[in-house]
């Protein structure tokens, strides 16, 4: 399979790479046969998370005899120095490694996080000294807002971002294209859109055509998948015409009702995050995995339900959704 190298880290990644959210819905045996897979027909590069329950390790059990072999990359949550330091040796301990090619500051989404995790006392210390050391190689952010995440790498702190990617959602061109200015990994979140892109290969193609992308990380848990995605990174070729047209009926279509997480109908008077109720109704329905999606849900302390529909976030966005509604049909799915 096609590699790129993931800017300045000098790290030769395969174009496609396996996303570990998925993994978690299986049963270990399962996993780690599909991960084993995935390895033997040219995927090097893997990247799971904290936040993914059980993938780091089944990940770690499919690895534990071939990790040479692969470019390994794991994220947390954690935004304070001590939290960071703990989730480094529960990563170490689930993926049965002493060392991480790409550790990631997961899911940025305030500016306030942004601060903190830079501060004296931030997560970002505790990587740098973990990197210091040799026990990770390089550091990383993702995120789902483009100017929050175009802020962060001007800091020229972050060797990689990671942001979503793919048909309906464009808004990361201007943020990995900058990245690629400041020699900057890029690696693609959501290439088919959570699974609302029902021509995946299609749209790995359009992405990995891009010249700012260096690899795209589909969640794939089964062989079939991963057969089908790969095969467009052991031969990708320009897109034709007749793809061009079929990419933008589907942009389209789904583009009526699908959430670019930009973040432009933020706040909400009644201070439901918006972008993220959409994120965990995709858990739920479309990677099928319930018990994590419903325990974030549950988590959160104002949900959906309470939209009192004044239409705010509705003359906001800049894409026209019908939000209230759908903030209703979050509300049912979680119900």
């Amino acid at each position: 399979m096609e590699k790129r190298v993931l800017g300045s880290t000098g790290l030769e990644v395969s174009i496609i790479g396996l996303g570990g959210i998925p993994l978690q819905r299986l049963e270990v045996d399962d996993a780690v046969e599909v991960v084993k897979y995935a390895l033997d027909q040219g995927i090097t590069f893997i990247d799971t998370a904290r936040g993914y329950s059980v993938s780091e390790e089944f990940i770690g059990k499919a690895i534990e005899n071939s990790r040479n072999e692969l470019i390994l990359a794991t994220k947390s949550p954690a935004r304070d120095y001590e939290g960071m330091k703990k989730a480094l040796e529960e990563s170490f301990e689930n993926l049965r490694t002493d060392y991480i090619d790409l550790y990631q500051c997961h899911f940025v989404r305030y500016k306030a996080d942004l601060e903190k995790i830079m501060s004296e006392d931030g997560a970002y210390k505790a990587l740098a000294e973990a990197k210091e050391v040799g026990k990770i190689g390089h550091i990383g952010i993702t995120g789902h807002s483009a100017d929050l995440m175009l802020e962060a790498i001007n800091l020229e702190k972050f060797e990689t971002i990671q942001f979503p990617f793919n048909i309906i959602e464009d808004q990361g061109t201007e943020l990995f294209n900058r990245a690629k200015e400041l020699n900057m990994g890029t690696i693609v979140m959501k290439p088919i859109a959570g699974g609302a892109i029902t021509e995946g290969e299609l749209s790995l193609k359009y992405i990995l055509n891009k010249k700012f992308i260096d690899s795209a990380i589909p969640g794939m848990d089964t062989k079939a998948i991963i057969d089908k995605n790969i095969a467009i990174g052991n031969d990708l070729t320009p897109l034709t015409i007749d793809e061009f047209n079929q990419i933008d009926t589907i942009a389209r279509k789904l583009g009526e009702d699908f959430c670019r997480r930009c973040g432009y109908c933020l706040p909400c008077p009644q201070g439901i995050d918006i972008p993220t109720q959409f994120i965990f109704e995709a858990y739920l329905n479309r990677y099928q995995i319930p018990d994590w999606a419903n325990d974030r849900y549950a988590s959160q302390s104002v949900k959906a339900g309470a939209c009192v529909e004044c239409g705010q976030c509705e003359e906001k966005c800049p894409y026209n959704l019908p939000i209230i509604d759908m903030l209703k049909k979050v509300d049912q799915a979680f119900s």
